[in-house]
């Protein structure tokens, strides 16, 4: 076993290494006029399902559509033989294509029944379609049959079969009675998917002689009908109240196919008095919410998208106040075969290699075969360049003329994939497909794409020049993307000019010629400014922009985010908005928008509106700029700048920001140096060497910073030597033999001075050797080669320019790279603790065994089989568990009792995993076994019960047999003396004798193995009395207590009847009437209308119809008697039986209701649109 797993593993490896060498597929462009001239292999572009029922009152129409180059030609197969379309002049295959068209007016359309598939071929290879089965859809007739009249007693279950014949598709099923009214359905009468009609209990409105059954089929639009069935409901002996039970499913389990994808249905029936209540629950998991769904008032359970994870026990439990009942409906999930990557078309050139891979998955696991151009590869033509291994064809060294289309079918007996894939042998020169000469305009800093689109087989190579002489290497800033497209990732103005992009394979050479042109961002330099102006006066909002000259500015104002209101007193100049004569309404935020064609910018500003007074109102804006910025007091480190404050109109100035540029590393970029109170003129600057210094102020007050100050005089410093090496430096290998040193490199601001370098020095540690050192440029790594696997490394990085060298640098430790560990641990040892815990025990590798970091150790283990299976049933499901650190031991827990066991360890570094050490097996012991799987008491009698029950699903050891305890339960619920029997293991069922009649017992079961008792279940039940219902409530009746209650409240009641007596004769008035009016007797309540169900049984009732049943005797129907009547859909009297029973006639659409209603009688109704209504 463990030979031929490595053979597939190096299999697999050696077939991985082989595909990264392989040409990708090339795709097929969809510029038309590059097919023009492309042979291509047939294409299946259109075909009709595989499961094609037609009507046998309309012709069939197959379809079959193809594209290739040449323009494919098509034929077909029926039932596996050449189906000749010429002779037979019923068939017509459409001109240009493989659709079929068969005439059957005339036919029996049974002969033009079975499986077809098209073929499509030209000269580069043939392509097929699925199998397509052909099949007539069916009505057949209702069986002839005189069903017998019912007669049932008050509170028992009944079923009405329907039994409708079988058709194609199914027909769909409903009951409704002589008048086309649709029976009402609620949670005690139910119509199940097979079409029966089940009553958890029967009541006496029941009764009924027209419970007739429809059948619709929908392709050809008839509706068969059974004849009805009589209901007679007895009340002189009526069912008392008793525990649910299942109607259907029978049995207490069942089982349920369903396939991947598809929806699973549930049924759960049940019988009971009072009528029981439907819930469901999935065992050892939980429904999925979002794909549940609970039809027919919970009987039915639907699960949509069907996975494998919706496979287990789904439990459906009865519940009424007498009891419960638990079916548990077994689901397997399959899955017919589902692609998890279908084979694509290749394009390929001579002598390159491609591979047409067929990944499909379903349970159980389909089986792939292959086919070339409609040929099963083992009966084509011996082709020594191709290579089968199951999903897989490897096609090495193609040659011209070797073109074909290559089906995979992948099949398990729910069902198939087939698909089509051709590879097309191409030698074509390479074509640039993008169009020449376009320009391609950017803003300054953001990210430029340059395409080049290609085709050709072999794939053309892509180079780009700029100006045609410089060559454009990937690397910053510039990446060249697979498809050939050029990304400058931030576009200077010194990256406008021409580029060329340049196609190449061994058949030719293409260039094509762009253009790119970096513009200027637009920037808005003066901001409108918040005003506040008296009403009546004007206000103008400046908004001054710079742009890049060739684009074309547009300028647009808002008020609050929209357009500015269409008032004259509102005018736009080139760089300003005024409005005049103010008013209230025209407060708001205002916003200038400067757009150009590739970028934009804005600024808002407020405008408050403040009455208008004699005196002028106090303006609060922001700051004037500083002015006569002058800098004194130079050092090579220091200087000061002094400048004159603006005003601050009428807002005192909180602070001073000052900023510098720095014109030689960072040109045009403005960064904050430091701050000053706002009653200072002067600060005091520390500088750094090598900069290029320009000053400038900005004041700020309540209201805003100020515009900048006018730049100050340039200030350069000095070079000097760096004052900070690099930070962040690390040692870290990528490969066993390597050493990466790693830095943060220094900015042209650190850098101090022209000339920077890093000085990388190195030395094993621990050993006495020199440093060893390199300078680099332009790097923040170094790469030093040739080291041992993983020893640690001083590391020291130094800056240095022109005018010296950095500090003295730290030493840093690092270590070389990692490898795989080189040995297992040994000397394993196993100790079992108990039945479901193990310890490992290992011997520590060595330390130069790791070659790495050690990381820990991580143990394989796996259940190889219960001590009880058979030898050849193996769980090959591994565990793994990993113990950090250098540990020599470790626990596994949540084993099987009474399993053999297989281990293996691997040592794990930062580099992955060592070998695995030998095979370690070891058993656990037995465990006490789980409970047993069920307990039921049937067959109570009235001085014995019955029990049968099933084995533990864990048996967790030798079963050694079954303890069972009972006792029984009197009318306080107390409980009794404990009777123990035990049992064989190969016992399952028992008839206890002797006990007490009209009795409760409980019962306690256990399986045992010779660990012990496992856990127990359950169970009560009563033997019964011949002449009563099992009663746990004491007879009240009969205690003295309570006749003593009943003669107090009879000679109250006679008290009160005598007070009224006199009350009454002395003129006053007991609102006796008022009363009964107010509170009717819920006993006499109609049926509740928000769910169908009805209120509470009584004899006032009897004279009363059904809610929906028959209307008298004359036929005619009230509307306000029944909103479900097929008057609301029926076109009149038209509809009509034939002999058979089926309805004649076309389906109609509901018509609108009479604007008049009334009491008088309605026309007949249809009974077509009224079954197709209800439907």
């Amino acid at each position: 076993m463990d030979r031929k797993w490595k053979w597939v593993l190096h299999f697999r490896m050696m077939l991985l290494i082989l595909l990264s060498q392989m040409t990708s597929g090339l795709e097929v462009p969809l510029d038309p006029k590059v097919l023009e001239g492309l042979p291509q292999p047939p294409t299946i572009t259109l075909q009709s399902p595989k499961d094609y029922i037609f009507d046998p009152r309309e012709n069939i129409v197959i379809h079959c559509e193809a594209k290739g180059k040449p323009h494919p030609s098509f034929s077909w197969t029926r039932n596996g033989t050449h189906f000749d379309v010429e002779k037979d002049s019923k068939v017509l295959m459409k001109p240009g294509s493989g659709t079929l068209v068969i005439d059957i007016s005339g036919e029996k359309a049974e002969a033009f029944e079975g499986t077809y598939q098209c073929t499509a071929h030209n000269e580069h290879g043939t392509a097929v379609s699925n199998n397509i089965v052909i099949r007539q859809s069916r009505s057949p007739l209702w069986p002839k049959e005189q069903n017998e009249d019912i007669t049932v007693q008050i509170g028992v279950p009944l079923v009405l079969q329907c039994r409708p014949p079988a058709g194609l598709p199914p027909p769909v099923i409903f009951w409704m009675d002589n008048n086309f009214q649709r029976l009402p359905l609620d949670k005690r009468v139910s119509q199940a998917l097979n079409g029966d009609l089940y009553f958890s209990n029967i009541l006496p409105e029941d009764t009924r002689s027209d419970y007739i059954c429809y059948a619709r089929f929908p392709h050809t639009q008839t509706i068969q009908q059974k004849q009805p069935i009589s209901v007679s409901v007895l009340n002189n002996n009526p069912e008392g109240e008793r525990r649910p039970g299942f109607m259907m499913p029978l049995g207490p389990t069942s089982t349920k196919l369903v396939l991947r994808g598809e929806t699973l249905v549930l049924e759960c029936i049940a019988e009971g008095l009072p009528t029981p209540d439907i819930s469901w629950q999935k065992d050892g998991g939980e429904l999925p919410t979002s794909r549940t769904s609970f039809q027919n008032f919970n009987k039915r359970l639907k699960i949509s998208d069907v996975n494998e994870a919706d496979a287990g026990n789904y439990r459906c439990t009865a519940t009424n106040n007498m009891g419960t009942a638990h079916h548990i409906i077994k689901v397997t999930v399959k899955a017919a075969p589902f692609w998890v990557s279908a084979p694509r078309n290749l394009i390929l050139a001579p002598n390159e290699t491609g591979i047409l891979t067929c990944r499909v998955s379903g349970e159980p696991k389909p089986k792939i075969s292959w086919f070339v151009n409609g040929v099963p590869i083992g009966n084509a033509p011996e082709d020594h360049s191709r290579k089968v291994e199951d999903d897989t064809v490897i096609l090495s060294n193609v040659q011209s003329g070797s073109s074909a289309v290559y089906q995979c079918n992948a099949s398990n007996e729910f069902g198939y994939l087939m698909a089509n894939a051709f590879v097309n042998v191409l030698a074509e020169p390479p074509r640039v497909l993008s169009p020449p000469n376009q320009v391609y305009q950017v803003i300054t800093n953001n990210p430029a794409l340059l395409h080049c689109s290609s085709f050709g087989s072999p794939i053309p190579t892509i180079t780009w020049f700029k100006d045609s002489q410089t060559s454009i290497k990937n690397g910053d800033p510039f990446v060249i993307h697979e498809n050939g497209t050029l990304e400058i990732h931030v576009a200077q103005p010194l990256n406008s000019g021409k580029y060329t992009c340049i196609a190449t394979n061994n058949l030719g050479i293409k260039e094509n010629h762009v253009y790119l042109e970096v513009k200027e961002p637009t920037r808005i330099l003066k901001q409108p400014e918040y005003k506040v102006v008296q009403r009546g006066m004007s206000a103008v909002f400046e908004c001054k922009v710079k742009h890049d000259p060739s684009l074309i500015p547009i300028m647009t104002w808002l008020k609050d985010n929209g357009e500015l209101p269409d008032d004259e007193r509102f005018e736009v100049d080139t760089d300003s908005l005024t409005i005049k004569d103010v008013t209230d309404g025209d407060e708001g935020t205002y916003t200038c928008i400067m757009n150009t064609t590739l970028d934009q910018d804005s600024a808002s500003a407020m405008l408050t509106v403040v009455e208008a007074t004699p005196t002028p109102a106090i303006v609060y804006e922001k700051p004037d700029p500083p002015s006569d910025l002058e800098l004194t007091d130079q050092t090579e480190r220091s200087v000061q700048l002094t400048w004159i404050p603006g005003d601050d109109h009428n807002s005192p100035t909180h602070k001073f920001l000052i900023q510098y540029e720095d014109l030689l590393h960072q040109p045009g970029v403005w960064i904050n140096l430091t701050e000053v109170a706002g009653t200072s003129t002067t600060a005091q600057l520390n500088l750094s060497p090598y900069v290029y210094y320009s000053f400038r102020v900005l004041a700020e007050n309540e209201v805003g910073y100020s515009r900048p100050s006018q730049p100050s005089r340039q200030y350069r410093t000095n070079p000097a030597a760096p004052d900070e090496n690099p930070s962040d430096v690390q040692g870290a290998g990528t490969d066993p033999d390597n050493l990466v040193i790693s830095w943060t490199a220094l900015t042209g601001f650190q850098s101090n001075g022209p000339g920077l370098e890093y000085k990388v020095q190195w030395r094993q540690k621990d050993v006495e050797e020199d440093w060893s050192s390199m300078n680099v440029v332009n790097a923040s790594q170094f790469v030093v080669n040739g080291t041992p696997t993983f020893v640690p490394y001083e590391i020291k990085v130094q800056a240095l320019n022109d005018y010296g060298n950095g500090p003295e640098p730290k030493v840093v430790t690092g270590y070389s790279g990692e490898d795989l560990p080189l040995s297992p641990p040994d000397s394993m040892q196993v100790m079992v603790h108990n039945s479901t815990l193990a310890e490992v025990h290992w011997q520590p590798v060595s330390a130069s065994s790791v070659r790495g970091k050690l990381q820990g150790y991580k143990v394989y283990y796996r259940r190889d089989r219960g001590l009880q299976d058979s030898e050849h049933e193996k769980e090959l499901q591994e565990q793994v568990l990993t113990f950090s650190g250098n540990r020599s031991e470790g626990r596994l827990p949540g084993l099987q009792p009474y399993s053999l066991y297989s281990l293996f360890i691997r040592v794990l570094n930062n580099k992955g995993e060592g070998p695995p050490s030998p095979v370690k097996t070891f058993e656990t012991p037995e465990g006490v076994p789980g409970p047993p799987s069920f307990l039921n008491v049937l067959n109570p009698g009235s001085g014995s019960l019955s029990l049968e029950w099933g084995p533990p699903m864990n048996n967790n050891g030798r079963l050694a047999g079954y303890t069972l305890k009972y006792q029984p339960v009197n009318n306080t619920s107390e409980l009794g003396p404990v009777k123990v029997m035990n049992f064989l293991s190969n016992e399952t069922s028992f008839t206890l004798g002797n006990l007490n009649s009209s009795m409760l017992y409980k019962f306690y079961l256990s399986a045992k193995t010779i660990k012990g008792s496992g856990p127990t279940i359950t169970e009560e039940a009563f033997t019964v009395l011949d002449t009563a219902v099992p009663s746990r409530q004491v007879d009240i009746a009969t205690q003295g207590w309570f006749i003593g209650l009943m003669c107090a409240i009879a000679l109250l009641i006679l008290v009160l009847l005598i007070v009224c007596f006199i009350k009454r004769n002395k003129g006053g008035k007991y609102p006796v009437k008022e009363k009964e009016e107010a509170h009717q007797d819920p006993e006499i309540q109609p049926m509740k209308e928000d769910d169908g169900t009805f209120g509470e049984y009584s004899d006032t009732e009897d004279h009363k119809p059904l809610k929906g049943s028959r209307t008298p005797s004359n036929g005619t129907v009230r509307r306000d008697e029944s909103d479900d009547s097929l008057v609301d859909y029926g076109e009149g009297g038209d509809g009509q039986f034939n002999e058979d029973g089926s309805f004649i006639g076309q389906y109609s659409g509901k018509k609108e209701k009479d604007t008049h209603e009334g009491n008088e009688s309605s026309e007949a109704p249809s009974p077509v649109n009224a079954m197709n209504s209800f439907v």
